[in-house]
Order: C-alpha cells, then sequence, then structure tokens
C-alpha cells in the first residue's frame, strides 16, 4: 500500500522541477499551502449539504411547487399480474415482438393491451413534474449561491486581473480561508451527488420555468442560457483559461508530466464545448423557425407522460385534419413531438 501511495503521489510528476513535498510541509509560522488531506474535510460537510439539501426539497421547494400548482400527481398504475410482473423486473422493461406475441397467447390478452401495461408499468418508476421540480430548484438555488459567492472573491483576488499571478511562485502560493471554503464547499456538494446520484432525475434550473407551464419564460432563460454559455465556452475559456494554463504557465514555471496532463484534459474539455455549442445552436435554430423551444438534444428526452395515451396517438393517424390550435409555428413544434412518440410506440 505504500508503495502504491508512493507511485501514485510521485512529486516528479506533480510538482515542477526542484520542488518536493517536503518543501509544502512545513511552511512558516501563519502560511498554509494546500494539502492533499484538505479533499477528506469536505466528506463531513457533503453529509451536511445532503441533509440540508432534503430539508430543502420537502419544505421550501415543495412549497412553491404548491404555490406553483405543481401538484405531486400520480400516473396511471398498471393493473397488477404476476406474469408481466416478473418479466417487467426479470427479463425486460422494453418487450420486443417476440416476447409480446408470447405474452399476448399466454395471457389471452391482444398485444396491444400487452404494449399498453408495460407502458403504463414503465411509468410507475419514473418521478412526478412535483419532485422533478425540487430537485432542479435545489440545484439552481446552490449554484446561483456558489456563484455569487465565487464572483465576491474573485472580485477581490489579482489574478482576477492578471493570470499571471496564477504562476508566480508556483507552488508556494497561500490558501486562503475565502478560497479554501469555496474549494470545499463545491467540493462537498459535489461528494453529495455521489450519495444521491441513482435517485437524481439531473435536470437543470431553467426547466423550472417548464414545469411550472411558463413557456414565454423558459424560452428566455433557453436565450440567456445559450449567450452565457457561447460566451464563457467559446470566448473566455479559450481566451482567458486555456491561454494561461497553456502559455502564460509555461512561461513562468515550465512544463512538468502533470502539467501535460492537466492541458490535454482541459484542451478536450474544450472540444467539448464546441460540439455542446453546436448541439445548442441547432436547438436555438429550430426554435426560431418553430416559434418555441423543442427538447433538448444534448440531455436524455424527457418524456414525463409516456402514458399520453393511446387514443390521442390513434386520432393523429386518423384524422386527416390538424386540430385546432396546432397549426403555425408551434405546430410544427407539436408535430414533431407527435412523429417522436409515433417512431418509439409499439
Amino acid at each position: 500500500m505504500a508503495a502504491l501511495s508512493a507511485w501514485f503521489w510521485n512529486e516528479r510528476f506533480w510538482l515542477p522541477h526542484n520542488v518536493t513535498w517536503a518543501d509544502l510541509a512545513d511552511p512558516a509560522p501563519g502560511v498554509e499551502y494546500p494539502k492533499a488531506g484538505h479533499l477528506l474535510s469536505a466528506l463531513p460537510l457533503a453529509l451536511v449539504i445532503f441533509f440540508v439539501r432534503i430539508f430543502f426539497e420537502r419544505f421550501i421547494a415543495s412549497g412553491c411547487a404548491q404555490s406553483l400548482r405543481i401538484q405531486a400527481d400520480v400516473g396511471r398504475r398498471a393493473q397488477p399480474n404476476a406474469v408481466l410482473e416478473k418479466v417487467f423486473t426479470s427479463i425486460t422493461k422494453n418487450p420486443d415482438s417476440r416476447h409480446l406475441d408470447g405474452l399476448s397467447k399466454q395471457l389471452d390478452w391482444e398485444v396491444r393491451k400487452v404494449q399498453r401495461w408495460f407502458r403504463h408499468r414503465r411509468n410507475q418508476d419514473k418521478p412526478s413534474t412535483h419532485t422533478k421540480f425540487c430537485e432542479s430548484m435545489w440545484r439552481f438555488t446552490f449554484y446561483l449561491c456558489i456563484f455569487t459567492y465565487g464572483i465576491q472573491f474573485l472580485w477581490q483576488s489579482p489574478w482576477m486581473w492578471d493570470t499571471r499571478h496564477c504562476w508566480y511562485s508556483y507552488p508556494y502560493q497561500l490558501l486562503t480561508p475565502g478560497l479554501y471554503h469555496y474549494y470545499v464547499t463545491e467540493l462537498a456538494f459535489y461528494w453529495s451527488l455521489m450519495f444521491s446520484q441513482f435517485t437524481d432525475i439531473k435536470r437543470k434550473a431553467a426547466k423550472l420555468a417548464n414545469y411550472a407551464k411558463y413557456q414565454r419564460l423558459c424560452d428566455f432563460l433557453f436565450i440567456v442560457f445559450s449567450v452565457v454559455f457561447f460566451i464563457t465556452r467559446l470566448v473566455i475559456f479559450p481566451i482567458w483559461i486555456l491561454n494561461t494554463t497553456l502559455f502564460e504557465s509555461w512561461a513562468i514555471i515550465g512544463p512538468y508530466p502533470s502539467w501535460w496532463l492537466f492541458n490535454s484534459l482541459l484542451l478536450i474539455l474544450q472540444v467539448l464545448h464546441i460540439i455542446w455549442s453546436y448541439l445548442i445552436a441547432r436547438i436555438a435554430l429550430k426554435a426560431m423557425l418553430r416559434g418555441k423551444v423543442c427538447n433538448d438534444v444534448r440531455s436524455d428526452i424527457e418524456s414525463s407522460s409516456e402514458e399520453e395515451s393511446d387514443a390521442p396517438r390513434e386520432g393523429l393517424r386518423a384524422s386527416p385534419h390538424t386540430p385546432k390550435g396546432e397549426n403555425g409555428t408551434n405546430g410544427h413544434c407539436a408535430a414533431t413531438k407527435a412523429r417522436a412518440q409515433n417512431h418509439s410506440s409499439w
């Protein structure tokens, strides 16, 4: 174990030339340097944040959801059936045509009825709009608070205005209380997400307006998000962040093994920024053509009502006329959603 630790924390990899861990271990009185042990201090705080989140979602976000008339609705439940339940839990939640035919003969049900049972059974496990609203409000609140604190702290920091200060005297740089609290709180938040990653719904803060059915506000927030994303990812990140990590650090301290690793990861991140920006631009273009924002192709398709039932779906197939209110730009969006549902239907 000691050999593994020594290999992982090899100072020749992590630190610039002629610097050792011992040099950072005993700073002068009143001086504090970052230490690996600081990572562990985030664990107890992560538990605190986790319980704060439970309290916030249950008593604050839930109250906001109710004031906006977002109810904790329960979808249609599948009728109890031992055979289908066993298939659902142990074999597949999305049976193919072969399974459907076999189950139809075994139960003496129509295939369409078996399909409908599986659809209702899948919907039972999906969170309600109320639950998704509460989780999104928690994330929005935390990110807003930590962003505000971060801006307030950075505004007073010299490297906010001259990024070369990030590399002067590196790695002999003071760890101020403000910087420590910011990074430990951020790390604790993501540690807390480790506790809930299997139950989280992973929705964005702009979904709050969508859940509350404020379409114009949702569209406006999407525009704001797009502009901020493009500016921060395609302008600030490469011109400000990559410039200092690649060129200013090279000029001031020179490269070393971990320098190549971290800068390679940052370059990969920039490639992802370009891909995500392309996807967001596609959404924005479609929104302008259709009149409102449809599903975000960057994330998983949110279908809080897969049980939007078979009758309207069949009506779409049978009726040659477009229903009233689905013409014009919003009609294109509705038609697109209908085609997507038909494509994924049984």
